[in-house]
Order: C-alpha cells, then structure tokens, then sequence
C-alpha cells in the first residue's frame, strides 16, 4: 500500500499551537500521525511524552527516524497500529490529534473513543474536511477545505 500524505500545512499548524497554549510536561496522542509533525511540533513546545500511532509502516518507519532528535528530552513511543485497536486498551493524555483519512473514518466514533481517551481538562484536536458532519461540542475553525475541531474534556 503506496503512503499517501496530506500534512498539515504550516498555517494550519501554527493556529493548533496558537489555540493550545503552553505544552509543558503535557502527554500527546497524535493519531494518523503520517509524517508526525503535530506530535514533534508539540515536543518543540513542550510536550514530555508523545505517542505516534499510524497503521502504515513507512510512515512508522519515517516518524521513527526523525524522532532520534528528541531522544533525550522527550519520552516518544512510536506504535503501528489502526487508530481503533489502540484505543481499545486504556490511556490517558492531556492532548490528541488525529487527521484522519478524508470520508474514510466514522468522526462520530473516532470522537467520542478521544473524548473518554483525555484526562479530566484534556483537548481533542481534529482535522478534518470542512463538508464532513462533526459531533457538536467542539470549537471550530475553517482554513478552506481543512476544518480544525478543538474540544475540552470536562467532567
């Protein structure tokens, strides 16, 4: 199966990181990592602990490779699997990305399985199309056809 990568483009990126805020010692998810920028961005702002995870193995391979940069001051865990098996074992984080496949996932499942995944003040953060439907809750902005969803775990 040929990669395909549709990265998040640098605009989009910096507005993530500018909705976010400060990073320091937060535990990432960066789900549908491909090219593992929104976790290694996340790192360069602070992040301690950043999980990969993405069922193509050259782009486990890639994320792999440039992770060596950050070996000693973040702790990264790199794991090929699909999105759905991992999070059928339990974890926690402060933040998670996903950018999934375009029309190719359920956004409704793949929300509500982040929402349980975060700790109590946690954020999702989503990509997605802007013509998808997205469960309500979540703040939005549009950058023409990428939408970023941006959600807060409350209890």
């Amino acid at each position: 199966m040929k990669a395909s990568y549709r990265p998040t483009t640098s605009r989009v990126r910096k507005s993530i990181f500018d909705m976010l805020g400060d990073l320091d010692d937060y535990s990432v998810l960066d789900l549908f990592a491909g090219s593992g920028i929104l976790g290694f961005e996340a790192a360069s702002r602070g992040a301690t602990e950043i999980t990969f995870v993405d069922k193509n193995r050259r782009n486990v391979k890639l994320i792999q490779v440039n992770s060596q940069i950050f070996q000693d001051q973040v702790d990264m865990k790199v794991i090929c699997k699909d999105w759905y098996q991992y999070l059928r074992v339990r974890h926690e984080y402060d933040i998670i990305f996903a950018d999934p496949p375009y029309g190719k996932i359920d956004i409704a499942k793949l929300v509500e399985k982040c929402l349980t995944t975060l700790l109590n003040n946690g954020r999702f953060v989503l990509e997605t199309s802007s013509r998808e439907s997205i469960p309500v809750g979540g703040r939005s902005k549009k950058f023409g056809d990428t939408m970023i969803t941006i959600w807060t775990k409350t209890v």
